[in-house]
């Protein structure tokens, strides 16, 4: 056996069939919804329970991942929303003009996670604008979360229903 031929025998390019692309999108989701704005939801539910200095170091992990996150946007803002549509738009060519089954993957993977960085920036100028802090961060982040985790569990619902369409076929 050629060595591409045992590269390909363990990088399966038929995703949906594939254990490790479902791996991958459990790993992309949790990962999603547990680090709501930079912060650990360990960290939103200890400052919700205690305060306290967890509720110091979440309001300070909060700020500066929203003025992080606002800064590249202003800055570099066009340019990553232009990137992010060509990238995408050539996802969408390949996956739905060609039947690529990995640009169909990569598509349902990470078409969902656009909406998730908008609702991050929107997220990231409230804090900014209203300075939250305490109740009124956790509320915001826990907000946000639920958002991401709606925005995930349907996702993974239209790629699984999506994924046993191209198997049966």
């Amino acid at each position: 056996m050629e060595w591409y031929d045992l590269i390909f025998v363990l990088i399966d390019l038929r995703s949906f069939s594939n254990l490790w692309y479902w791996i991958a999108i459990a790993v992309l989701w949790s990962s999603a919804s547990h680090w709501v704005l930079g912060v650990p939801f360990d960290l939103i539910n200890q400052a919700r329970r205690k305060g306290g200095a967890a509720a110091d170091d979440m309001t300070a992990l909060a700020h500066i991942n929203a003025r992080r996150m606002l800064y590249i946007s202003r800055n570099g803002g066009l340019w990553v929303i232009g990137l992010t549509c060509f990238f995408l738009s050539v996802l969408a060519l390949l996956a739905i003009a060609y039947a690529v089954e990995l640009a169909q993957a990569v598509l349902l993977m990470f078409a969902p996670m656009v909406l998730v960085s908008y609702l991050s920036l929107r997220t990231a100028l409230q804090v900014e604008t209203e300075a939250l802090a305490d109740a009124d961060l956790v509320t915001a982040l826990m907000r946000h979360r639920f958002k991401v985790q709606l925005i995930g569990m349907v996702s993974i619902f239209v790629t699984a229903m999506f994924g046993m369409y191209q198997n049966i076929l």
